[in-house]
Formats: C-alpha cells, sequence, structure tokens
C-alpha cells in the first residue's frame, strides 16, 4: 500500500489509502473562524510547544461520556458552519476539542487524536518539513481569530497541525 505520493505506508499504520486521502481534504477542527476564546493566550507560545489537543470522533456523544466519566472533563458547545465543535474543559481551564467526523469526507476514519503545535512561521517552516522529508498534507491557510495551519506529516508519517497562533 502506498501514499498519495507513492511512498510506501508503514507496517501497522490504522491509515489506509482512502483515509490518507480523506485526511488530504478534511477541513481543520479548531474553533470556528472569528469566534471569541474565553482564554485568548497572554503570549505568543515558544516555537516547537504543544498547544491544543483535539479529539476527532465519529460518535461524540460516547466520547463525551467516556471522558467525562473517566477525567472528569465537560465539554462546552461551539457551533460551527459545518456544525458542533465542543471544547474541552477541565474546570474552568479550555485544554482542548471535540470534532465529530461527521459526512461522507470521513467515511471508516477512526477516531483519533490530533495534536497542534506552536510553530513561528508556518508557510516557511513548511518548506523546511518537505526538504526534511515530510509531507505537507494541507498548506497552510489562515483561521481568523485562530492564527495560520498546516497539517504536515512527518518523515515517519505521523500526522499533526501546526499553527502560529494569532495573537
Amino acid at each position: 500500500m502506498a501514499d498519495e505520493n507513492g511512498s510506501p505506508l508503514r507496517h501497522g499504520s490504522p491509515f489506509s489509502e482512502y483515509r490518507i486521502r480523506t485526511v488530504n481534504i478534511a477541513a481543520p477542527a479548531l474553533p470556528p473562524a472569528g469566534a471569541a476564546r474565553e482564554e485568548p493566550m497572554s503570549e505568543t507560545p515558544q516555537h516547537g510547544s504543544f498547544v491544543w489537543n483535539e479529539l476527532n470522533s465519529p460518535d461524540p456523544a460516547a466520547a463525551k461520556a467516556f471522558y467525562t466519566r473517566l477525567m472528569g472533563w465537560s465539554f462546552a458547545p461551539f457551533p460551527m458552519a459545518e456544525g458542533e465543535y465542543w471544547i474541552i474543559k477541565k474546570g474552568d481551564t479550555e485544554i482542548g476539542g471535540l470534532f465529530p467526523l461527521a459526512g461522507p469526507d470521513f467515511k471508516d476514519m477512526p477516531a483519533h487524536w490530533m495534536t497542534y503545535i506552536a510553530i513561528d512561521d508556518v508557510d516557511a517552516r513548511a518548506g523546511e518539513a518537505q526538504a526534511a522529508g515530510g509531507t505537507i498534507v494541507r498548506p497552510p491557510f489562515d483561521v481568523p481569530g485562530v492564527g495560520r495551519i498546516a497539517i504536515v506529516r512527518d518523515a515517519e508519517g505521523a500526522y499533526m497541525g501546526w499553527i502560529t497562533p494569532k495573537m
């Protein structure tokens, strides 16, 4: 099995050829454009630091029940044009998001966690990622009120979001 560039998939990868194509067209799952954040970042996160975690789930109700019971998390609805997104909270602190994998673009995609890493310059680093053997799954794009984001696959095949946060 190979990815969209003809590179072989690593043994044990949860992504089939179909799923990799789906990831390439999937919309980012961050709070919607222009949305006001309850707790804006007070300073620019350090380059390379983890800044957001997001559960992508085909069954958000089951995910919310599981994590509420086992982690004590709560979920605040956050309406989006494409449906509802939830902000994951521990007490009053926003610790992540829950994105519903709904619609044909996500058919058969398993639930998974997506992490976002602060990057000093998403556009410049995207070119460097390719030179280092990575793949740009979704080129840099702006999310108003949030920042500039790219979806990247590293040289080993791990997916992540890179974000230059808007401060």
